[in-house]
């Protein structure tokens, strides 16, 4: 299972054929539930971001830890790379991103998903809070899902802020596989993954890891 929950691994994918992407296997009946009930109400479930092995996580972790990739604040601004200290960076790359390893999006029953139906041409969606508040494009569509989530068994694990990952209602979970991956994903295995890794701010990573696990990982 390890190598599953630190994203190692695509045995446990399958292809979603509207998206091309690679979901859990296990997921698929009940993603295809919630997307079929999208369209009647006339909504077009789309999804930006499903599967992300390791490497592609990793990927993303070095180029923000460079300044290479933006590091929005929490109201989902980018802010001054060079203003930031080492530590200041690790948090500000925490908020919007996870740890390789430790991404949620590893297990391939955590999708981001948008209302396609709402978009005007040429727009791509921006997975920004802006986007799912009153008056944003896709504001009816997360209000919609609100209500009908649970009926599929998904639900959102970045609902509140807690002090950690930065509210996220585009994100979405398929609950009965995710919260056993979630059980099983320890500090050992997270301590012993980075110690493993050729990853930017390694040093400052595993200083800071039991703190990062209890905030951003055990949640």
């Amino acid at each position: 299972m390890n190598v599953i929950l630190t994203g190692k691994t695509e045995i446990h994918l399958i292809k979603d054929e509207p998206s091309q992407l690679l979901v859990n296997i296990d997921m698929l009946e009940a993603l295809n539930g919630l997307r079929d009930a999208a369209t009647a109400e006339g909504f077009h479930l789309m999804i930006e971001s499903a599967f992300r092995g390791f490497d592609h996580q990793l990927r993303i972790w070095n180029a923000k830890a460079r300044g290479e990739r933006p590091l929005f604040n929490d109201q989902g601004i980018a802010q001054d790379y060079s203003k930031l200290s080492p530590k200041e960076i690790l948090y500000a790359i925490l908020r919007w991103s996870a740890l390789p390893g430790a991404s949620r999006h590893h297990w391939g029953t955590d999708i981001d998903v948008y209302d396609q139906s709402r978009m005007p041409e040429g727009y791509k969606a921006q997975l920004l809070p802006q986007e799912s508040l009153p008056g944003g494009i896709f504001y009816e569509f997360h209000q919609w899902l609100n209500g009908s989530l649970k009926d599929y068994d998904f639900f959102r694990p970045y609902s509140a802020d807690l002090g950690g990952i930065a509210p996220e209602s585009w994100h979405i979970s398929y609950a009965p596989i995710s919260n056993v991956y979630q059980k099983n994903l320890t500090f050992e295995l997270i301590e012993q993954t980075i110690l493993e890794t050729d990853i930017e701010l390694k040093s400052i990573i595993l200083q800071e890891l039991p703190e990062i696990y209890r905030r951003f990982i055990n949640i």
